[in-house]
């Protein structure tokens, strides 16, 4: 037996296969993500710390709509970076990769 790991593979097309851990791979963060999120709101408006009626009239603030795009813009780029990747996906990305989290300059 060799010391070599071999990644696994359940489709004849390597796309697929990383399609498919994409999408698995999604589906559990969004339910990570509702969750907490669920969990938030409930802490928030049982502590009477935000008016769930607050919560509901921000789907039409601008600013807010506006600052939630931009982050589904930036995430939507991290996945096309997973899609497009090569090689090995054992190993870390490339560090100019918008994937990879870069530490802010200045202080």
């Amino acid at each position: 037996m060799s010391g070599e790991l071999k990644e696994l593979s359940f489709f004849a097309d390597p796309d697929i296969d990383k399609l498919a851990a994409l999408v698995f791979d999604l589906a559990a963060q969004l339910h990570q993500e509702r969750q907490r999120r669920m969990a938030l709101e409930t802490v928030l408006t049982r502590s009477a710390s935000v008016d769930p009626e607050a919560l509901k009239a921000l789907a039409g603030d601008a600013a807010f709509t506006a600052d939630a795009r931009a982050a589904l813009d930036a995430a939507q780029a991290r996945l096309f970076d997973i899609l497009a990747e090569r090689g090995d996906r054992r190993t870390p990305l490339r560090a100019g990769s918008r994937s990879v989290p870069q530490a802010s300059r200045g202080g």
